[in-house]
């Protein structure tokens, strides 16, 4: 049976590394629409230089533009026998326009990675970001880095322009006032189950694992 999932949580919360982790494990793509606005503006596309502009405010891509990359990516044949989205919805309009996407499809398992605010600052203060596949790596993975090269492609690490202190914290109120309703809209769905994510990220996957399999086991749940 195909799994369709959607990971929540605010910046920092290590939504694209459990979601790199589940998707190997169970062989579905990882659709990370942050990953494929990055490309744009490396690229410097047209839509590129627009998402550059309000990212490096702090502030979101709008709904229009985002739903219509997923549209296209949730079309390709990868992702018919599942998929794992991250970074996508993050208003409750495109969670609106996500379901109707979905119409046959099986339901969507929706996980909110929680994290206090103090942990995610310290988090993104120190994150780094590979100039060349978007890799992040953070806090003790850091630390324990020989080079700042990047562990996947061997890249250059720089921090994001994203993540500079002012950004971070515009960032955080960005999500909290356009984001965390999207935990309301999807509450009551008996699909929807909550990780607390400060914790080492091992211990994070099994407790994700877990809540898979207990969400997929439901049945009923609102679509």
């Amino acid at each position: 049976m195909a799994l369709n999932l959607i990971m929540l949580g605010p910046p920092g919360a290590g939504k694209g590394t459990q979601a790199e982790r589940f998707a190997k494990k169970r062989g579905i793509p990882k659709i990370s629409t942050g990953d494929m606005l990055r490309e744009s503006v490396k690229a410097g596309t047209e839509i590129g230089l627009r998402a550059k502009a309000i990212m490096e405010r702090g502030e979101l891509v709008n709904d229009e533009v985002m739903i219509g990359i997923v549209k296209e990516r949730l079309a390709r044949a990868d992702a018919q026998d599942g998929f794992i989205l991250d970074g996508f919805p993050r208003t409750v309009a495109q969670a609106k326009a996500l379901d109707t996407l979905m119409d046959g499809r099986p339901a969507i398992v929706v996980i909110d990675i929680t994290v206090p605010e103090a942990e995610l600052v310290r988090r993104l203060s120190s994150r780094m970001v590979c100039e060349e596949c978007g890799l992040n790596a953070e806090g003790v993975e850091l630390a324990q880095m020989s080079t700042t090269a990047c562990k996947r492609c061997g890249g250059r690490l720089k921090q994001r322009s994203d993540d500079t202190a002012d950004v971070v914290r515009e960032r955080l109120k960005v999500y909290k006032r356009d984001t965390q309703p999207l935990v309301d809209f999807y509450r009551d769905r008996s699909t929807f189950r909550q990780v607390f994510g400060a914790q080492p990220p091992d211990r994070v996957e099994k407790e994700l694992d877990h809540a898979v399999k207990h969400a997929t086991k439901t049945e009923g749940g609102r679509r």
